[in-house]
């Protein structure tokens, strides 16, 4: 049903035995054991809370999906929530996927919702550092939580680029096109759901820190949690600019939107008071009066020059003000 791994004095020994053979191996002080569930049942949970002393409020909190992210702490273990971040630049979308975790003094359980959440990147990262793997259970944690970390800088990075290629088209000669509405307002909203996972972060790497003596190594592995605790600031500060620097491009979309029609009924109203000198004047000497050069061709000359000085008056008029 699920990935297991057994290190003993910080060496892997042992991946990929039965489930059953978890219970024996965490009585034993010089052991650490990893063990993964995918998409669980409430009875599967419940079958490994009692051995693992696990509280029934955490157990009920792993089968939520719309858990924040936070780090729960009890007296037998503690409870970690997080969410992983992809985002889909052809889309501008983000998806995020759900993990919890329970964190004992030699055991990490973790819980995934979907096989979304990539535990396979989590293992690379173990591997990659084998010398930490002497520092029990915060070894496990750390690796879990750089993996984390690591998504949501991805997923900024990506947004980021998204919004510089938004900033370019606000000034572009062409107007704002559809798409473009449509991919700032995408933008805005995966945001600010990359917003909702990222903060909470801050205060679960912290709880993490100060309680980390719990779970292995305290002193050697501060440093380690301290740099992802800097990262979650970074990737925080990072949301929130992109964010704020959206609502910007998405005002003046709108700002410049208005401008342009301003502009177009400028044009169209000067053209119209252009239209409308020519209008008056033949209406005028339409009228069934006698009026200067009735029955003369004067009559005519006087109309026509009337229409051109009128109309050219207007029309150099509107252009040095810039209506033309």
């Amino acid at each position: 049903m699920g990935r297991t791994r057994l290190y003993r004095n910080g060496t892997l020994e042992a991946e990929g035995f039965p489930v059953t053979d978890v219970s024996e191996h965490i009585k034993e002080p010089s052991a650490v054991v990893w063990f993964d569930m995918c998409s669980p049942t409430e009875e599967d949970l419940l079958s490994i809370s009692e051995e693992l002393g696990l509280h029934r409020l955490a157990v009920e909190d792993a089968l939520q999906s719309r858990q924040r992210p936070k780090l729960d702490v009890y007296e037998s273990h503690m409870f970690l929530s997080v969410y992983s971040a992809r985002f889909e630049t052809g889309s501008g979308r983000l998806d995020v996927d759900h993990a919890a975790a329970f964190i004992t003094g030699n055991a990490l359980v973790t819980v995934r919702n979907s096989e979304d959440f990539s535990i396979e990147e989590v293992v690379k990262r173990w591997d990659e550092q084998p010398g930490l793997a002497r520092h029990g259970v915060a070894f496990l944690v750390h690796g879990l939580l750089d993996y984390v970390v690591d998504s949501h800088f991805e997923a900024v990075e990506a947004m980021d680029e998204q919004v510089e290629a938004l900033e370019e088209s606000v000034f572009g000669d062409r107007p704002v096109s559809r798409e473009d509405q449509r991919r700032t307002f995408e933008l805005r909203k995966s945001l600010v759901t990359l917003r909702r996972t990222v903060m909470p972060m801050r205060e679960a790497v912290n709880t993490l820190i100060r309680r980390n003596g719990k779970i292995g190594d305290a002193e050697e592995m501060a440093p380690y949690f301290q740099d992802v605790y800097d990262q979650v600031l970074r990737a925080t500060e990072w949301t929130d600019s992109l964010r704020d620097l959206v609502s910007n491009i998405r005002e003046t979309h709108l700002t410049m939107q208005s401008n342009r029609m301003n502009l177009i009924m400028k044009r169209v109203t000067s053209w119209a008071a252009i239209i409308a000198v020519p209008t008056l004047i033949t209406g005028f000497y339409g009228q069934n009066i006698p009026f200067p050069g009735f029955g003369h061709s004067m009559g005519f000359w006087t109309s026509s020059v009337l229409i051109v000085v009128a109309s050219v008056t207007l029309y150099r008029v509107f252009r040095a003000r810039d209506w033309l």
